[in-house]
C-alpha cells in the first residue's frame, strides 16, 4: 500500500497526515494523540473517520499539525484522516460524505473593526 499523505485545514490550523498499514497507533507531533488532545471530545473527533470506516486498528497515523487552537487542530486532523480513508478504499467516501467530514468548514474569525471594541461589540454609549 505504501504511505498516504493528505492535508486537512480548519480555521488557522493545518494538519499533514501520513497513513500506513499498522496496528492503529496515532502520533501527533511526535506525541501520543491522547496526550496531545487530552479531552474525550477532541479524541473522539480525531478517531471519528477511522471508527466510522472500521479501520481503527488497521492503520498507523503520523500527524504534523500547527496553527490555531486545540479544537481547530483536532478538526483539521479529522478532515485529513477522512481524506486518507477515502483514498484507502473508494467505498469509504459514501460513509464519510453525509457526515460532513470531507467538507472544508469555511468559518473564520471575523476581524476587529476600528472604532469598536471587537468585531461586532461596540463601545458603551453614555448619555449625560
Amino acid at each position: 500500500m505504501g504511505v498516504i499523505h493528505k492535508i486537512g485545514r480548519r480555521k488557522c490550523a493545518v494538519a499533514r497526515v501520513y497513513v500506513s498499514e499498522g496496528t492503529g497507533k496515532i502520533t501527533v507531533n511526535k506525541r501520543e494523540f491522547t496526550n496531545y488532545f487530552p479531552t474525550a471530545t477532541l479524541q473522539y473527533k480525531v478517531m471519528q473517520p477511522m471508527s466510522m470506516t472500521e479501520n481503527a486498528s488497521n492503520f498507523d497515523v503520523k500527524v504534523n499539525v500547527y496553527g490555531g487552537g486545540t479544537t481547530g487542530q483536532a478538526e483539521a486532523v479529522r478532515m485529513a484522516i477522512a481524506r486518507a480513508m477515502c483514498e484507502v478504499e473508494a467505498e469509504n467516501r459514501a460513509i464519510l460524505k453525509p457526515e460532513g467530514l470531507l467538507t472544508r468548514d469555511p468559518r473564520m474569525v471575523e476581524r476587529k473593526k476600528f472604532g469598536q471594541k471587537k468585531a461586532r461589540k461596540r463601545f458603551q454609549f453614555s448619555k449625560r
